[in-house]
């Protein structure tokens, strides 16, 4: 059974999250705040973490650092807090998603199970030298890509954008790591450089570029490249 923990000041919000994911078949422990939240969490070992940000002693944002100091489990942020930078924080502290609310119950429980999902793939090694998808194949040794036996020609640029992503499959790769290991760190906010290239990427890698398969937006956070 897969076990969550739900971290959530709102009583009513967590009766109906625990109602949901315990008939879904999760095994679910709830805290009201983040001091409860961490004890809870080092003795149950979640396989995953709902967290909301605005907890009554502590930011979740904290909560979330000290878990990563730890565990890689999941954590799926939820939060009314709406603002770009909001986001961007709490994925640079380590967080697998974000979900503003108010959400529909289906959406968190599609992102909860891709999240587990991902989990249960295995990563990259490093000596992991060919990634395949039904469309493309991307060597990491020879740093080039292919469609159907042929060579795509990649610019510097391009290539660096699709090794990170593809180097963390699954995974949500925000808009400030790409922008900082790409550009710098002084290209912080300079988001059109990413949709520039990406739409290049798109169309020289994927079948149909305006409904991508592989190399996923996820509006207003980054992208996700996806097997």
């Amino acid at each position: 059974m897969t076990r969550l923990l739900v971290v959530e000041d709102d009583p009513q919000l967590v009766r109906a999250l625990v109602i949901t994911l315990q008939a879904r078949g999760y095994g679910v422990d709830a805290a009201p705040d983040g001091t409860t939240a961490l004890r809870i969490a080092a003795a149950r070992r979640p396989d995953a973490v709902l967290l909301d940000l605005g907890l009554p002693d502590m930011d979740g944002t904290d909560v979330l650092r000290a878990l990563r100091g730890w565990t890689g489990a999941p954590v799926l942020v939820i939060s009314a807090r709406r603002a770009s930078g909001e986001k961007v924080a709490a994925l640079d502290a380590g967080a697998d998603d974000y979900i503003t609310k108010p959400f529909s119950m289906d959406e968190l429980l599609a992102r909860l199970r891709a999240a587990v999902r991902r989990t249960e793939t295995p990563a990259l090694t490093p000596d992991t030298v060919l990634v395949t998808t039904d469309e493309f194949t991307v060597d990491l040794a020879a740093k080039k890509a292919s469609r159907a036996g042929r060579d795509i020609r990649l610019t510097p640029t391009e290539w660096q954008l699709l090794e990170i992503l593809v180097r963390n499959p699954g995974r949500l790769v925000t808009q400030r790591r790409l922008l900082q290991d790409v550009w710098g760190v002084t290209a912080g906010n300079k988001t059109n450089y990413l949709r520039v290239y990406m739409a290049q990427l798109r169309r020289k890698l994927e079948a149909d570029p305006s409904h991508p398969r592989h190399l996923i937006t996820e509006p207003g956070m980054g992208y996700r490249f996806e097997e």
